[in-house]
């Protein structure tokens, strides 16, 4: 069993940027394809940012693309996602998630949240125009 334990979330303004961390426990989180997704008011939990284990490959929503980072140190159990440019329209709900088949994300092409096996409670971010 895993846990997840977003931190880092907070009120900024438009162009001002934040960085996420997810901590995990219970399990080494080596073994484990880890991704940021976030919801918003009223839509659906859509994903953000995905590294596979060895933290050599990762992935990126389109929307977030070339202004998010995503990283990992395994030996701390942590991942990040830097946020940079932030604008109003990233406010949401921020969820650290993580799927047990570290190569699933790999062999599908593709990021779904019905594959991650572990959540975090999430974590406010909010970007005032």
């Amino acid at each position: 069993q895993v846990q997840l334990v977003e931190s880092g979330g907070g009120l900024v303004q438009a162009g001002g940027s934040l960085r996420l961390s997810c901590v995990a426990s219970g399990h080494p989180f080596s073994g484990y394809a880890v991704a940021w997704f976030r919801q918003a008011p009223g839509a659906e939990r859509e994903f953000v940012a995905g590294i596979m284990w060895s933290g050599g490959s990762t992935y990126y929503a389109d929307s977030v693309k070339g202004r998010f980072t995503i990283s990992r140190d395994n030996a701390k159990n942590t991942v990040n996602l830097q946020m940079n440019s932030l604008k109003p329209e990233d406010t949401a709900v921020y969820y650290c998630a993580a799927d047990a088949n570290p190569l699933r994300p790999l062999l599908r092409g593709y990021w779904s949240r019905d594959d991650m096996d572990y959540w975090g409670k999430g974590t406010l971010v909010t970007v005032s125009s």
